[in-house]
């Protein structure tokens, strides 16, 4: 059956719109034009736009340029839309104009039709929710607000629980020495502890780069209006919105010194985009591990079992795989490339605005909802539930020829690596090795190539030397 119309008006002319629909004229007119991804900017960026919309009412009637009526109509409007009651009436596409203005009509025209609803007098997008602003300062503030807030509420919380999983497990774990690689090849022996308290520092490491770059972030250039003068609103609206936000959220915001910046340049979105990128990175040298690690488990290095999750193959019974590990080197796989693009994006600034403002948005968003689940996926369906194989890991450990760098003070590194091609050749343990070509007892040896004492540092002498 046709679908049910009403008539709308803009600057350019009427057209129609499904009659069901909150939106108005100028949004329709977007989903008309830009029919693309189909997807629609994501949930928090209509988040942050009905808190933008919602403390900018509250603001203009404290400073008396809206009846506080209308106020009161604009704030409970936009306060629905920021709890997601209304998503459905934001279709608009993430492929769009670039400053993003159809977002913010968007909003204008649903704000003002829900707040219209029931009262005496009509509300208006433009000279009623959209006073004082511009979509030019309005989309790169509520760029920063949702990126901040999804920060703060979701991918902060979620790497302090991998951090603090991967600890918990390495203290239980850490006594159990095993072979350290370095070039993928056999080298000098560390604990559990050593290696999991690496990943730890490298989530601790992302967890203060990302906040130090919150510290920019939160500079909100909101009523610097079209081009960062500030044409049309009241001096004092951008500090006193951003109050309003910080008191509304929880979250600190604070009004731009330079408005122009905050409009013409999106340094800050791509700083934290830059620090996304080097968490995924961490993540996966960290998921890598974990596969090289679990490898075989008879041809591989087998020296853990990560939790066996589902069947492994369609075609091969019995085989289990890494899945958890291999879901987490996609995300990161697609941050990094978010992060291209918002590289990219930050570049096109001309003049007094950047024009790729809805894609900056998403793919910040995006790259925060990915990271924040798997982080939580990795620690909790990987990390924790992991076990060592410690016969694996004594074997390997007992054969490994590079202990016999501990006896380089002692014997010299030539003595040293003749024993230790000896070993490798015979498949023998170094200190069976070590005896026969030393003359030392193992009473004496034992000490020098204790793997629990290397994995401390050893022992320190003057002979020998290399890397």
């Amino acid at each position: 059956m046709p679908q049910k119309v009403r008539i709308e008006h803009d600057s350019m002319g009427e057209l129609q719109v499904p009659e069901a629909a909150l939106w108005g004229a100028q949004t329709q007119r977007a989903v008309q034009n830009f029919p693309i991804s189909g997807r629609p900017m994501p949930r928090g960026f209509i988040r942050a736009l009905g808190l933008v919309k919602a403390t900018a009412a509250d603001v203009n009637a404290a400073l008396g340029l809206l009846p506080k009526a209308t106020a009161k109509a604009v704030r409970k409007a936009a306060l629905e839309v920021a709890e997601g009651h209304f998503d459905e009436h934001f279709p608009i596409d993430i492929y769009q104009t670039g400053s993003g203005t159809s977002s913010n009509m968007n909003a204008n025209e649903v704000i003002a039709n829900l707040a219209t609803r029931g009262g005496k007098a009509a509300i208006h997008p433009n000279d009623h929710v959209n006073l004082g602003q511009s979509s030019n300062d309005v989309v790169p503030t509520a760029i920063r607000v949702s990126a901040q807030l999804a920060v703060v509420e979701d991918l902060l919380p979620a790497l302090k629980h991998l951090r603090k999983t991967i600890e918990a497990r390495g203290k239980v774990l850490g006594k159990i020495v095993k072979t350290g690689r370095t070039h993928l090849m056999d080298a000098m022996p560390l604990t559990f502890a050593q290696e999991f308290n690496t990943w730890a520092a490298q989530i601790a490491s992302a967890e203060d780069r990302i906040t130090d770059a919150l510290k920019r972030l939160r500079r909100l250039p909101l009523g610097g209006t079209a081009i960062g003068t500030g044409i049309n609103a009241d001096p004092r609206f951008g500090k006193q919105v951003a109050k309003a936000l910080s008191e509304l959220t929880g979250t600190k915001f604070e009004s731009a010194d330079n408005k122009f910046e905050g409009l013409a340049a999106q340094d800050d979105a791509v700083e934290l985009s830059g620090q996304f990128n080097a968490l995924a990175v961490a993540l996966i040298k960290i998921a890598n591990d974990l596969r090289w690690m679990n490898s075989g488990p008879l041809a591989g290095l087998g020296e853990i079992e990560l939790p066996a999750l589902q069947p492994g193959s369609s075609i091969m019974p019995g085989k289990v795989n890494p899945v958890i590990p291999e879901a987490t080197v996609m995300v990161c796989a697609q941050v990094i490339g978010h992060h291209t693009a918002i590289t990219i994006a930050g570049q096109t600034g001309n003049f007094q605005l950047n024009v790729t403002l809805p894609l900056i948005a998403a793919n910040l968003l995006e790259s925060v909802q990915l990271l924040s689940n798997v982080a939580r996926l990795l620690a909790d369906s990987a990390i924790a539930g992991l076990t060592v194989r410690e016969d694996n890991v004594r074997n390997a450990l007992d054969r490994n020829p590079i202990l016999v760098t501990a006896l380089n003070p002692v014997i010299g590194y030539e003595k040293g690596a003749a024993i230790a091609k000896q070993a490798y050749k015979q498949n023998r343990p170094v200190m069976e090795v070590a005896i026969e070509v030393t003359g030392m007892t193992e009473a004496e040896l034992k000490p020098l190539l204790d793997p629990a004492a290397l994995a401390k540092g050893g022992i320190h002498g003057k002979a020998g030397g290399g890397g």
